[in-house]
């Protein structure tokens, strides 16, 4: 087996609307070591054995402090970097109350439309996925 194939990641990432429409957009700090100051959708790594709609409801958790229900995978994407071949899990999904209270990993949130984030610095992946989602 090839040492790259042993690099293989699931993360997951979640666009969580409230009930007016918009969704939730998260900046990353200036410490994050990707992306430092991108703004970015709540999500992160699958951990081994986690099944994939509670590993995206704990991360959604963990970063904003939402609970999230309706959880709708509508998008995959796979990338190779340096560090081996990752693979990406995107959800709609709706957040239970709109109270946000952010993680370490984040430092700002703004509830936006589909355009407002895609005129932001995000990662092209994060705006692949909020181009391809429809509620």
């Amino acid at each position: 087996m090839n040492e790259k194939r042993k690099n293989i990641r699931v993360t997951q990432k979640a666009i969580v609307f409230r009930n007016d429409g918009k969704f939730l957009a998260i900046k990353r700090s200036k410490t994050a070591p990707s992306h430092p100051l991108a703004w970015d959708l709540p999500g992160g790594e699958l951990e081994y054995g986690e099944i994939p709609f509670s590993g995206i409801a704990r991360e959604v958790k963990e970063e904003t402090g939402l609970e999230v229900k309706d959880l709708k995978p509508f998008d995959v994407f796979g990338q190779e970097n340096h560090v081996g071949f990752w693979v990406t899990i995107a959800y709609t999904c709706e957040a239970v109350s709109p109270e946000v209270v952010l993680s370490y990993e984040h430092t700002d949130y703004r509830w936006l439309t589909k355009e407002e984030f895609l005129k932001l610095s995000s990662t092209p992946k994060n705006l692949r996925f909020v181009k391809n989602y429809s509620v």
